[in-house]
């Protein structure tokens, strides 16, 4: 509760001006439909403000390579991608966005489809928590604290970390830089750092380069590598938490989050292990595979914490890389797509792991309920056939998310 007065008493005026401009009263909460619906306006508006940024980005400031305006479809491909938090791209980042797009349209996306997914989830803990109030929350209300007081601090805190590193942070033209070889060689530059934070801290996964986070300018060092992955797993992690908080029960929240540790773990070991085996077929003709998988992994990481970051990024649905997937060994790549699979429950997406997981476990309680001859409840509530239909939508919808871009194919 201090925490919380702590952060409302430096934010709140800063809230008091969003709620002013916007005409909302935070006061007024909202059932799960004109929630939904409100969520569903709020993203529709960014896919707008996304398509038309790409479209005009020519026109636009910030645009030193006079980087020409995205073609119709990739701009609405890019659009519905970065506001669903799916982060697929079908280009290369360098050659194709404007310092402008990437800052307005895509970093900012990478705040609110993050905010997005929180807020969903918190709304389903709500849910859970209260038995008989008909109201879930306020979602500009909850969006506008998600992303003052979790998203922007820890954004900050990361991207200035990230730039002592030797991630760039700049506004700079690309400069031509002469290698060993004599040859020519141009440098992309831009505000890479802040785009970066909140990529990896809200499991967007969109990199400002083709090359995403094998690039050294978004990823110049082991340290980086490693807190990297951290932040991938933070928000998801720690939502677990806060779930045990909501509906009063510490004890909840850690079971799930022991349920997705224990997976992860298992998937975890399993690829980095496969990997370092290498390529059978190698060694019947003498040459040492286990050593030498290197094909498609940046030398600066090596088969481990390449093998690491590839279950932690398909694990959380991000699409951060920073190794080639389809590089890896039969076995080996087996484990990114089983964690795809599973449909964003090993800690998932920021929300999205969390409700994921959740309906698992309605599904887990009814049919013990019916194994046992009880009415199946969970945390109090009763589950009957209406809320096992609404698992079986659930469960059943086509998943667009897990893929989130780790397998991507891009322009060169």
């Amino acid at each position: 509760m201090e925490s919380r007065s702590l952060a409302l008493r430096f934010g709140g005026p800063v809230e008091a001006v969003i709620y002013r401009l916007s005409g909302v009263h935070k006061e007024n909460e909202m059932g799960w439909l004109n929630y939904a619906l409100a969520i569903l306006l709020f993203n529709s508006l960014g896919v707008i403000a996304v398509f038309a940024l790409q479209r005009f980005q020519f026109w636009l400031p910030l645009n030193p390579q006079q980087i020409i305006n995205v073609s119709p479809d990739s701009a609405f491909n890019t659009a519905v991608s970065f506001v669903t938090n799916t982060n697929w791209q079908g280009y290369s980042g360098e050659t194709t966005m404007s310092y402008l797009t990437q800052m307005l349209a895509l970093t900012v996306q990478n705040f609110l489809s993050a905010a997005t997914g929180i807020v969903v989830a918190i709304a389903l803990m709500r849910g859970f928590a209260r038995h008989t109030m008909q109201t879930i929350g306020n979602p500009w209300v909850d969006l506008t604290r998600i992303t003052l007081y979790v998203l922007l601090p820890l954004a900050l805190m990361f991207a200035v970390f990230l730039v002592s590193q030797g991630v760039i942070q700049n506004f700079s033209a690309y400069q031509e830089m002469t290698t060993l070889e004599r040859a020519t060689q141009t440098l992309a530059m831009g505000p890479v750092a802040s785009q970066e934070a909140i990529k990896m801290i809200g499991t967007n996964g969109g990199g400002f380069f083709n090359a995403n986070s094998a690039h050294p300018f978004e990823n110049p060092t082991p340290l980086t590598n490693f807190l990297q992955m951290l932040a991938i797993f933070l928000i998801p992690a720690a939502l677990c938490y806060t779930f045990g908080r909501i509906v009063g029960d510490i004890r909840q929240g850690w079971a799930v989050f022991t349920a997705m540790m224990v997976l992860f773990i298992v998937m975890a070991v399993a690829v980095i292990y496969f990997e370092q085996q290498g390529n059978p077929l190698f060694f019947a003709i003498g040459i040492d595979s286990a050593s030498r998988n290197m094909e498609g992994k940046e030398t600066r990481f090596g088969i481990a914490d390449s093998g690491l970051f590839a279950a932690i990024t398909t694990a959380a649905s991000c699409g951060a890389v920073n190794a080639m997937h389809d590089s890896f060994t039969p076995l080996g790549g087996m484990i990114p797509l089983v964690l795809m699979q599973l449909g964003e429950v090993v800690f998932g997406g920021v929300g999205s792991g969390l409700y994921g997981m959740l309906i698992f476990a309605i599904m887990a309680v009814f049919i013990a309920g019916l194994m046992i001859g009880r009415t199946p409840e969970y945390l109090g509530k009763k589950v009957e056939p209406y809320e096992m239909k609404m698992t079986s939508i659930v469960k059943w919808t086509p998943q667009s998310r897990p893929l989130n871009g780790s397998f991507k194919i891009e322009a060169t």
